[in-house]
């Protein structure tokens, strides 16, 4: 897009390689040691990850409200601050053979702060969920984006609309992606030939490829979201199938657990003819 006025999408192209959490199929998820490797050896074009509020209200890096999944920790991650936090194992879960080894424990691997991750890749783009309703939450966010400079690199939003409403509202210049309610109404208007509710407020559609098993996107759905300003990227793809099929549709982004297949198939040699 690169006639859009918003500067995250200016001179982009499909279809870019987005780590989803960094590639949570082959690194502790949302770590910055998943998102080194993802950059380094995958040469992805877009960090995905999902931020939450500390008790003494810093932002980090993570999917989950509360701790037993991806780290050695217990309960609300609400409840520790971040100096707590970063006292976690982040890694110690994280298994590539489905439980027989554990190569990430007792390596170092912590909970990074948001700051944390602009200051590691100062000039990557990044797709950034905010995943608690708290009030502020929107003006922490902001706060930290315009102290570090990185406002124009980011795509923002939220699952919840009321959180992306707020953001939106807090940071009218900045690259938004749809929030559930509204992206299924612009979804479903689209795909049953009806015209879309239009809201400038969102330019990003980041959907699921599939609901059910109804497949959501496909070449004409592209065109219809392009003619309209909209850029798609679709979660969370890991078939070396799907993967083919999207970069052959050209959809916009393709996010990723497996940012090792995705980089694969696209490095891949085009077939002759």
């Amino acid at each position: 897009m690169a006639s859009s006025p918003l500067p995250f999408l200016r001179g982009l192209r499909p279809t870019l390689h987005i780590a989803h959490r960094g590639g949570a199929a082959v690194a502790p998820e949302n770590t910055l040691a998943a998102f080194r490797q993802a950059v380094e050896r995958y040469r992805t074009d877009m960090l995905e990850l999902d931020l939450h509020l500390t008790r003494d209200g810093e932002l980090v890096v993570a999917h989950d409200a509360t701790l037993e999944r991806c780290t050695d920790g217990t309960g609300p991650l609400a409840a520790l601050t971040l100096a707590e936090l970063q006292r976690l194992d982040a890694g110690f879960h994280f298994t590539p053979d489905e439980g027989r080894t554990f190569p990430f424990r007792g390596q170092g691997v912590r909970i990074p702060s948001f700051r944390e991750l602009l200051r590691a890749f100062p000039n990557l783009r990044l797709n950034v969920e905010l995943k608690p309703d708290v009030p502020g939450i929107e003006d922490t966010f902001a706060q930290v984006l315009q102290e570090e400079g990185a406002l124009e690199r980011v795509c923002m939003g939220s699952e919840l609309d009321t959180v992306a409403e707020r953001l939106a509202e807090r940071l009218p210049s900045a690259c938004h992606f749809y929030p559930r309610d509204a992206l299924a109404a612009f979804v479903i208007a689209l795909r049953g030939g009806d015209t879309p509710p239009e809201d400038p407020r969102y330019t990003v559609l980041d959907m699921p490829l599939y609901f059910g098993e109804v497949r959501l996107v496909d070449t004409d759905f592209l065109q219809q979201c392009a003619a309209r300003g909209k850029w798609v990227n679709v979660w969370t793809v890991d078939d070396p199938e799907e993967m083919r099929q999207l970069l052959e549709e050209g959809v916009g982004g393709i996010m990723t657990d497996r940012p090792d297949v995705l980089r694969q198939i696209m490095d891949a040699p085009s077939k002759p003819g």
